[in-house]
């Protein structure tokens, strides 16, 4: 669904990204794993169009993106969760899960997203700055299930979340691998990752170093705790 080869990204003159390649299949949930700054967040702004400058080839179903405004990006089926969550405090709960186009069929209506989300309908008056950051995490993710895009990018979901959010995070994404969406997840939380994902990349000083499958995660933990810091 997505391939991604020798994708170079610049901020200014900063050199971010080098040469990154790797693909997801569809269906897959994949994860970009790394330490703070390895580019991890470049690589899912690179996809959406967001990096002013970029190199490389990134292939969508087949179509070259990498020349691709956001917004036709966004229209080809892609949709981003960014880590900020991007919740607007001048409208309540419904009118930011409400606010993105619609882009094609296959999205989530209101009552399958509150089904997911059940605070969100108990909240659904509420101003969205108002929510807890679980909360707002929920919303920022139930608002791209509208959309009809079927690759979802998540940029650090569980990030500073309660444990029991953390878990209803993890049971919604495989709730939407088991509706056919195909997720590319960025986490530093490599034992969640670990409970969602079919493979984990892992990404350091802007390259894709390494690919893990899932099923060797168990055998793999001194690597990863090596590439990770931790």
């Amino acid at each position: 669904m997505l391939k991604i080869h020798g994708l170079n990204a610049w901020y200014g003159e900063s050199h971010v990204l080098h040469g990154v390649d790797f693909h997801v299949a569809e269906g897959e949930v994949v994860t970009l794993l790394g330490r703070n700054g390895a580019g991890k967040t470049t690589t899912m702004k690179s996809i959406m169009g967001l990096v002013p400058r970029r190199a490389g080839s990134i292939l969508f179903k087949g179509r070259e993106t990498i020349r691709m405004r956001p917004d036709t990006v966004a229209k080809a089926g892609i949709a981003i969760c960014p880590e900020e969550r991007g919740i607007f405090a001048s409208l309540n709960v419904t009118e930011n899960l409400m606010l993105p186009p619609v882009i094609g069929p296959g999205g989530l209506d209101v009552a399958t997203i509150h089904a997911l989300f059940p605070n969100l309908k108990e909240r659904a008056s509420s101003q969205g700055t108002k929510l807890s950051g679980g909360e707002q995490q929920m919303l920022a993710i139930g608002r791209i299930l509208r959309t009809g895009a079927r690759f979802l990018l998540l940029d650090e979901p569980t990030e500073g979340l309660a444990p029991v959010i953390v878990q209803q995070i993890g049971r919604t994404i495989r709730e939407l691998r088991a509706r056919g969406f195909t997720v590319l997840l960025v986490e530093q939380n490599f034992r969640f990752a670990a409970t969602v994902a079919d493979r984990h990349y892992v990404m350091e000083h802007g390259r894709i170093i390494d690919m893990i499958p899932n099923s060797d995660l168990a055998t793999s933990m001194d690597k990863l705790h090596t590439y990770l810091g931790v």
